[in-house]
């Protein structure tokens, strides 16, 4: 499974708060870790042609899955050598509506948008519009990137793009069923955009930038970022069934998302579109894919160079000794030994997989409108089925514990917190192996899963920092600060805790200081 995506974030933020938060995260995932209406019931299949011998037991799986682990439906598309060889799609796109899902149902692509964005980002690079070496606070409108662990015109267009600018960890969702509202993109550059580590010192997820990039694209282009990622990506390479949100006249026939629990999620957007707001079918994510392929398909125009495609595909930022990114593109290796490109998504009600071999000319794409694992699994099924071998699981890259020596940070250390509404006073104590955090007019709290790793020192503690936005839902505050002589600064993140919706993560700048 390709990608990276919220509710991996959430997971990982759970299960490893200690270590540094993304320094090590893998947008490869886990190693791989039409218009039809069938009127099919649920668990059914509706296909554009019967599958090749390769594909039934891989058929049957699906059809499993859909009947039995809560998934309401799967759409699938696989190309090889510049031609479809299997499409279909399995269970109920609208259980309440009836509505069966096939090869050209509009998905939730959460993540995968971003390969779609950076296509965007591309073709302006090729007008002359950006330069991916210049600063993206030379593409911005009166709010702009505010440098605080490092110089803000270090942070390039390139690295944004990348995830080493130093923007943060960073998602924000808005539901259509609760009072709040996406607000101005300015405002959310102003309240969140900060550098918390210093531009190319490290991979740091962030679907701020891609929020970042979606801004750039429409103030270069004097369009809106979805009426020109419609006009310059969907429409030339024939993606009739994709937009950036619900594709305007197929509103009835999208994937709906769904709860764990089987009920619909209300719709939500987001402060980062460019990094999660696209919906796309099965049928029209794979014809991306070959055109990404350099694939000659009916019907497409190219929209940017092979030049440019390759720049896309070349890694630029190392995220594990086998994974790293490009722009817009994750890659990796088979344990065959052939590279991998691709990203996949996931968020409320979302799992998706898109997963491209070059020097195979493959790819294949899986879409779910249920937070699962199944996406990747299928996508594994496919790549073993063609390329025996290439999904099987390799070792940890990662084989290193949490290191928990906090003998250099002995002391007390005091700072303030930067929060949108103004600064809070911050203080931390260590003695021997006990932390203590002390933020605003609050007693002071234990702080757990503490780990001092590179000189990132990171825990979890509950905390107030009093803004509406992180009001909005319950969370804890997790740090993820760096060590910088007798300075520790980086991040403070009020993580969401977890519940029936996905919620938010939101990264507050603290710096503090230990006395000599």
């Amino acid at each position: 499974m390709l990608g990276r995506d919220v509710s991996a974030v959430d997971r990982r933020r759970r299960r490893d708060a200690g270590r540094s938060l993304g320094g090590g995260c893998r947008v490869i995932g886990a190693r791989m870790a039409l218009l039809l209406s069938c009127g099919l019931a649920l668990g059914s299949a509706c296909a554009s042609a019967p599958p090749a011998t390769n594909f039934v037991e891989i058929e049957t799986k699906i059809e499993r899955v859909v009947a039995d682990e809560g998934v309401p439906s799967m759409a699938v598309a696989v190309a090889r050598d510049g031609r479809i060889l299997w499409e279909a799609a399995f269970g109920m796109a609208n259980k309440e509506a009836g509505l069966a899902a096939t090869p050209h149902t509009p998905y939730s692509l959460a993540s995968i948008s971003k390969p779609i964005t950076a296509t965007g980002l591309m073709i302006l690079v090729e007008r002359a519009l950006v330069d991916l070496d210049r600063p993206i606070n030379e593409y911005l409108g009166d709010a702009k990137v505010t440098g605080r662990a490092g110089p803000a015109r270090e942070a390039t267009m390139r690295r944004v793009a990348n995830h080493t600018s130093g923007l943060p960890l960073h998602y924000q969702f808005f539901y259509a069923d609760e009072p709040y509202r996406r607000p101005p993109m300015d405002e959310t550059i102003r309240r969140y955009a900060n550098l918390v580590t210093a531009p190319g010192e490290r991979f740091q997820y962030s679907n701020l930038g891609y929020g970042l990039i979606d801004y750039v694209i429409a103030r270069r282009s004097g369009m809106s970022y979805a009426e020109f990622t419609r006009a310059e990506v969907f429409e030339p390479l024939g993606m009739s069934h994709s937009a950036v949100g619900v594709p305007p006249g197929l509103e009835d026939q999208q994937a709906v998302r769904y709860a764990p629990d089987g009920t619909p999620i209300p719709f939500y957007d987001f402060d980062h579109r460019g990094g999660s707001a696209v919906y796309a079918s099965a049928h029209d994510l794979i014809r991306f894919a070959m055109f990404h392929l350099g694939d000659d398909v009916r019907g497409q125009r190219a929209v940017i160079s092979e030049a440019s495609r390759q720049v896309m595909q070349r890694p630029t930022a190392e995220m594990s000794p086998k994974a790293a990114y490009g722009i817009g593109w994750g890659t990796d290796k088979c344990a065959t030994g052939a590279v991998l490109v691709g990203h996949n998504g996931g968020m409320g009600g979302v799992s998706t997989s898109l997963t491209m071999v070059p020097e195979h000319d493959l790819a294949v794409a899986v879409l779910a409108n249920s937070s699962s694992r199944w996406p990747g699994v299928i996508t594994k099924d496919v790549l073993n089925a063609l390329l025996p071998g290439c999904a099987e699981e390799s070792e940890n890259d990662d084989d290193s514990a949490p290191a928990t020596d906090l003998q250099p940070l002995q002391g007390t250390w005091r700072g303030t917190l930067a929060a949108y509404t103004g600064d809070l006073p911050f203080s931390i104590t260590i003695r021997d192996d006990t932390v203590i955090a002390a933020l605003g007019d609050a007693a002071p709290t234990p702080v757990d899963n503490v780990t001092f790793r590179n000189r990132f020192f990171t825990g979890r503690f509950p905390g107030t920092i009093g803004t509406p936005d992180v009001e909005r839902r319950d969370y804890r505050l997790q740090l993820d600060l760096k060590l910088r002589g007798d300075v520790l600064n980086g991040s403070v993140i009020a993580l969401s805790t977890p519940g029936e919706r996905v919620g938010n993560a939101l990264t507050h700048w603290a710096e503090l200081k230990r006395p000599l």
